[in-house]
């Protein structure tokens, strides 16, 4: 096998183009090298900060020196063992922690446009109202942890159901996981009648009504009956690892701190997490703090999680919504001010 690899030539200040030719050419190594619709090689990127391209052997990596440098050494050892070994997600991370790629301070990704972004579903296309919408629309496309925080309303919930569909319909996930927890229900779900999906469709209603909207109740019926479509009660998710899936909990400020960490950790590779809430609202027993606020605070920063926040101007019901989200917000800074 031969790796050519010419001088790197900088593009910019800080910044290089590194072009690879990956020999022998072999069509079916190229493929298992770049993943199914080039998720390995988008993987690399996420976690490099930089931009791959390529064309049959040939491949460009622009970006940090640095970086690039890491990028272009961990695609000729992912084309050696793609002579030998069906490639995944899991193995690309190896390979990239083998290669130092924790330690290399990573640049911003090349940010798309929000007004790019459209999901296509069974209703047409959806695009984002207004700059939070586009952003974070934006960010699940981008992250494999998103957190949509704000006032019911702005469409967090609706959004993240229509990102997953289209993962779903474009086979880059394998199955959708429906997760909320059931706080009525003190999580003791035995307590309540029938089987598991009916003691959780109560609190998972708000999910089904968008799925239903975008794929029709048959369809949805029979996903859901050969498991590609999942209910996940969040007191039922401790133990599992989730690859491949597309991962959505509902109404997170009513987790506690334990429970968001443990979801947070069952997170593995190839999947996408959404994580949607309002902080207002926080049913828990008094005295419990929420995991999703804690969840913020400690994440703040972390690469690759996005964090979206929208604000009362966002919400896309009926006008008195976004006037009584106002009002409240109105009189809890009001009463918190008259309690200081």
């Amino acid at each position: 096998m031969n790796i050519v690899t010419p001088a790197p030539v900088e593009i910019a200040t800080g910044a290089v183009s590194q072009s690879l030719n990956l020999e022998p050419s072999d069509n079916l190594r190229l493929a298992n090298l770049c993943g199914h619709l080039d998720e390995h090689l988008r993987q690399i990127e996420r976690r490099l900060g930089v931009e791959i391209a390529n064309r049959g052997s040939h491949f460009q990596v622009d970006g940090p020196a640095e970086a690039v440098a890491v990028a272009s050494a961990v695609l000729e050892a992912l084309h050696l063992a793609s002579a030998e070994e069906e490639l995944s997600p899991a193995q690309v991370h190896l390979f990239l922690q083998e290669a130092g790629a924790d330690d290399i301070a990573v640049a911003s990704p090349h940010e798309v446009e929000p007004e790019q972004v459209a999901i296509r579903t069974k209703r047409g296309m959806i695009r984002g109202r207004g700059i939070n919408q586009q952003k974070y629309l934006h960010a699940m496309l981008r992250h494999d942890i998103n957190f949509g925080v704000g006032p019911a309303g702005t469409g967090k919930t609706y959004l993240a159901v229509a990102c997953a569909v289209e993962a779903l319909e474009r086979n880059e996930v394998r199955r959708l996981i429906l997760v909320r927890p059931a706080v009525e229900a003190g999580e003791r779900l035995g307590f309540l009648p029938g089987d598991l999906v009916q003691k959780v469709d109560p609190y998972l209603r708000p999910l089904y009504d968008a799925l239903y909207e975008m794929l029709g109740f048959e369809r949805v019926g029979k996903l859901m009956e050969r498991s590609v479509i999942e209910i996940a009660p969040l007191a039922f998710m401790r133990g599992r690892t989730l690859n491949d899936a597309f991962i959505i909990l509902d109404e997170a400020q009513n987790t506690t701190v334990e429970q968001m960490k443990m979801f947070l950790t069952r997170i593995g590779f190839g999947s996408t997490a959404v994580i949607t809430g309002d902080a207002s609202q926080v049913d828990l027993p008094k005295g419990i703090r929420s995991g999703l606020a804690h969840a913020l605070e400690v994440l703040d920063g972390v690469e690759g999680i996005s964090v979206t926040r929208f604000e009362p101007r966002d919400v896309v019901r009926h006008p008195l919504v976004q006037r009584i989200v106002v009002a409240y917000e109105r009189f809890e800074q009001l009463h918190g001010e008259a309690r200081r």
